[in-house]
């Protein structure tokens, strides 16, 4: 994995020429390699946006959990939910996390996706289910098991797992 990271010019040292531009861009080899200022917003409960082309051409913005496991950035979604057949049609998808104590603190990621694994399959399914439950445990901190399934139908998941193609960063935390 070779990925560029774009680091914006940000104001947290006061106004300097050509801020909120591209200062520096660094090659990394992983995730692990991520600056601490921003790996720590993959790790804590802050929601995301994702971005992902709907069915009219537009881009379709959803705030969700945000989760990864070494260098992939996971999705894990509703299997009859239109997003997901978008999701299908493009795998392209962007990514945003927003400090929320810091709104000039955040990190973009752009992934891509590889591959699909659905709840009911039977060799790699309970995967998608632990996943689920993981981070429910992390974004709601009470139970065990995702507790939002649609009661109206036999909800089943299914995890995209994505490589990530490029990271943009901004701001510091404070």
């Amino acid at each position: 994995m070779s990925v560029t990271v774009s680091k914006f010019i940000d104001v947290s040292e006061g106004l300097q020429p050509n801020q909120f531009s591209v200062g520096d861009r660094e090659q990394i080899s992983s995730i692990s390699d991520l600056d601490p200022t921003y790996r720590q917003l993959m790790d804590k409960p802050i929601a995301c946006v994702m971005a992902v082309m709907g069915g009219d051409g537009r881009p379709n913005l959803t705030p969700m959990w945000f989760d990864y496991e070494g260098d992939k950035v996971l999705i894990n979604v509703a299997a009859q939910r239109r997003k997901t057949d978008w999701i299908r049609n493009n795998p392209q998808v962007s990514i945003l996390i927003m400090n929320p104590e810091n709104m000039y603190h955040w990190l973009s990621i752009k992934v891509t996706v590889e591959r699909e694994v659905f709840e009911d399959d039977p060799d790699e399914g309970q995967r998608v289910t632990e996943q689920l439950n993981r981070i429910w445990r992390k974004y709601v901190g009470e139970g065990d098991e995702y507790g939002l399934r649609d009661p109206s139908i036999e909800e089943r998941r299914v995890l995209f797992e994505c490589k990530v193609d490029r990271i943009a960063t901004f701001g510091v935390p404070g």
